[in-house]
This record gives C-alpha cells, sequence and structure tokens, in this order.
C-alpha cells in the first residue's frame, strides 16, 4: 500500500469511482483461435490483399457471413506475417507486397476505335503515308549526345569551324574558274 497517500483520499477516489455513473458494457466475446482451418485452402493474392475462399458457405446468417469474413481476414493476416519478409523502421512496421498474381478486371469498358477522318480514309485508300522525321536527328559520339543532322548546332555545321579541311581534288578542278576556292 501506498504510505504517501493519506486514507481519507483514497476513500474519497473510491466514492467518486463508485458514484460515478457505470459505463455500458460490452459482451466479452470469447477468443477465438487464431489458425484457420478450412476443409478447401485458401487461395491467395498478396498483392491485391486478396482471399479466395473455394469453400461453399454452410449458412447465409448474419452471423455465419460474419464468422467467415473473419476466418478469411485472419488466414491474410497469418500469411503476410508468415510469407513477406518485414522491416521495422522508426515509423512503424513495414510488409512489402509482392507483384499481384490476378489481373483485376476493368471499371470501365475498353474504349472504342475511333472513325477515320475523311483526309486519313482518303490517304489509306490511294497509300499515302505521313512523312517522318526518324533522320533529323543523330548522335554525336564526339560530345554523347543526339544533335540535329542540319540547322542550329548540327553536325554538319562543325565542318565549318575546322581550321583544316580537306579539299576533293577533282571538285577543285572542275570549279577553278568559277568563284571561291
Amino acid at each position: 500500500m501506498n504510505t504517501n497517500i493519506p486514507d481519507g483520499e483514497i476513500a474519497s477516489s473510491v466514492t467518486l469511482a463508485a458514484s460515478s455513473p457505470p459505463k455500458p458494457s460490452l459482451p466479452k466475446l470469447p477468443r477465438r483461435s487464431v489458425t484457420v482451418e478450412r476443409p478447401i485452402p485458401y487461395t491467395f493474392d498478396l498483392g491485391h490483399l486478396m482471399v479466395f475462399d473455394p469453400n461453399p458457405l454452410t449458412s447465409t446468417t448474419e452471423a455465419a457471413l460474419a464468422a467467415n469474413a473473419r476466418d478469411g481476414a485472419q488466414a491474410l493476416f497469418n500469411q503476410l506475417l508468415t510469407s513477406i519478409p518485414i522491416h521495422s523502421t522508426p515509423s512503424g512496421v513495414l510488409l512489402t507486397l509482392p507483384p499481384p498474381k490476378f489481373p483485376l478486371p476493368r471499371e470501365k469498358s475498353l474504349p472504342k476505335k475511333k472513325p477515320l477522318t475523311k483526309w486519313k480514309q482518303f490517304a489509306a485508300k490511294k497509300g499515302i503515308k505521313d512523312k517522318r522525321r526518324d533522320g533529323r536527328r543523330v548522335y554525336d559520339e564526339a560530345t554523347g549526345d543526339w544533335v540535329p543532322k542540319w540547322g542550329y548546332k548540327g553536325l554538319k555545321k562543325k565542318a565549318d569551324d575546322e581550321w583544316l579541311v580537306e579539299v576533293d581534288e577533282k571538285k577543285e578542278r572542275a570549279g577553278k574558274g568559277r568563284g571561291k576556292r
């Protein structure tokens, strides 16, 4: 017994607790087992946190459905805690979920294919293809970057900055009498 508190104060705290209105007490349910045993074992998809129960329902009463849901949730927790690595951090315990096994259906149907425009129908009929700009950029090994083939900062512009340029003799002879060298 604590000797620092006088007997009068202990008695008054007991009487206050006794005089307060009684709290409504919930009926205590018996603790159920943590292990769940079913005739046909569950199938788990831990990526989606899903449990599939192939066992038929014995009853559709509220209590039977609640017990079945509780068993499924307990089996899911058991599977999570036994098969996935657990990491403890200062913010709490973390589980890294594996990728999902089963694909989930879409909420909405797939979008319908858009009809071709008049021009696209005509182009397909005549075999006209869109212009491709595949050859617009070239990989420059010196800088290790993709640069335009021509134009501003183009790869062919680098030849203009060189102090020594090889001259083709045939072009030199042919253009001797005309303008620049």
